[in-house]
Parts: C-alpha cells; sequence; structure tokens
C-alpha cells in the first residue's frame, strides 16, 4: 500500500487534469491524485479553474480531507491556504477552513416544531380586563382592540359557560332597570 501524505500536510504537486469544478493534482511519492475544487483555488472567486492553472503546473496545496466513497480513497487539497510562492502555510490553525465548512452547512427547517409558551401570568389587567399581563404593560386604547393570550381547552369550556350565564342575568336585569327609569 502507497503512503499518502498525513492530514494537513503540505507539498508541491503537479496538476494532472483541469475540469469544469477543479484541478487534479498528481501527489508525490504514490501514485493517486487530490482535487482542489475550484473553492479551494483562491481566496478570490474562481469561474473556471483553467484560468488559474495548466496541465503540468508545479502547485503547493495542504491535504484538507481524506474520504472513503465506493470503496475508493478521495483526497481534498486546498491551494488558497499555502502561499504558491514559498509553500507557507497560511492557515496553520485550520481556522478559514472551519469557517468554510461552517458556511456550506445546510439551515434545517423548524417551522414544523410547536412552541408553547411555559408560564403565563396569573394576573387581569385593569385596564383592558386582559389575562396575562399588567395595566402598566397595556397597550390598549380606550375602544381599541383587546388582546388576550390564547386560553387552554380547559379554560376556553369554563369561559364559555361563564359568558353563558352572564348573558343569561344580564337579560333578565334589563327589565328591571328599565322599570326604575
Amino acid at each position: 500500500m502507497e503512503v499518502l501524505p498525513e492530514l494537513y500536510s503540505i507539498f508541491q504537486g503537479e496538476v494532472a487534469a483541469v475540469t469544469e469544478y477543479g484541478a487534479f493534482i498528481k501527489i508525490p511519492g504514490c501514485r493517486k491524485q487530490g482535487l482542489v475544487h475550484r473553492t479551494h483555488m483562491s481566496s478570490c472567486r474562481v469561474d473556471k479553474p483553467s484560468e488559474i492553472v495548466d496541465v503540468g503546473d508545479k502547485v503547493w496545496v495542504k491535504l484538507i480531507g481524506k474520504e472513503m466513497k465506493d470503496d475508493k480513497l478521495k483526497l481534498s487539497l486546498s491551494m488558497k491556504v499555502v502561499n504558491q510562492g514559498t509553500g507557507k502555510d497560511l492557515d496553520p490553525n485550520n481556522v478559514s477552513l472551519d469557517q468554510d465548512e461552517r458556511r456550506r452547512r445546510t439551515f434545517r427547517d423548524y417551522t414544523s416544531q410547536k412552541i408553547t409558551l411555559e408560564a403565563v401570568l396569573n394576573t387581569v389587567c385593569k385596564k383592558c380586563g386582559c389575562k396575562g399581563h399588567f395595566a402598566k404593560e397595556c397597550y390598549v386604547q380606550p375602544g381599541g382592540t383587546k388582546y388576550s393570550l390564547i386560553p387552554e381547552e380547559e379554560e376556553e369550556e369554563v369561559a364559555a359557560a361563564g359568558h353563558e350565564r352572564q348573558k343569561k342575568t344580564s337579560l333578565t336585569d334589563e327589565p328591571s332597570k328599565k322599570r326604575k327609569k
């Protein structure tokens, strides 16, 4: 078995092939090749890798990833973290590689998760009569729209029963008020 360079080691390789998505680099001392993706060729945006390198060019690269896929070892290389003149490591602690990895992570959709309130103030506002806040936090203007927290199912049933009782008592009170006048 061939001896491969260690992860994050720097070496000079020869460009074997240039494609639209990157360049394949021959690794010295073995028959393997690694891919420098166009996003790892330069710190600037690269649309055509053929504008950066040609077949046979010698370039300094850093081994940034090893992956087994379909019983084949795939090697990822980077040119942008190595000074192409001297071969010096421009990212010795691999900070920019970690930042690139974080940027590529996919966004997770959390919209299907239900949000529940854990604590509700057990108060009634003196200004608007709604539950869950104090009068000093109330923004209801006289004659304006009233808002309250959405009640639990049990509370809805109790409130509906209380509201019906209140209607019955107010209906019986109305004729007596008229008689007094």
